[in-house]
């Protein structure tokens, strides 16, 4: 399983058709739409990953 921020391999299941990536740190979901993607805050909650605000993941 490839990231689809970061395209690593480091990714490791967290859920049902969901994904957590060791390189860049984000939470992504596979279902029929596509690719939901997301950060994990602080507090462990996912908020909707930004592309414009990549600044975060470093």
């Amino acid at each position: 399983m490839f990231c689809p921020v970061c395209g690593g391999r480091a990714t490791g299941k967290v859920g049902t058709e969901q994904y957590y990536c060791w390189d860049c740190c984000v939470e992504f979901r596979k279902n029929k739409e596509g690719v939901q993607i997301f950060e994990v805050a602080e507090d462990g909650s996912l908020v909707s990953f930004d592309p414009h605000n990549q600044a975060t993941l470093l």
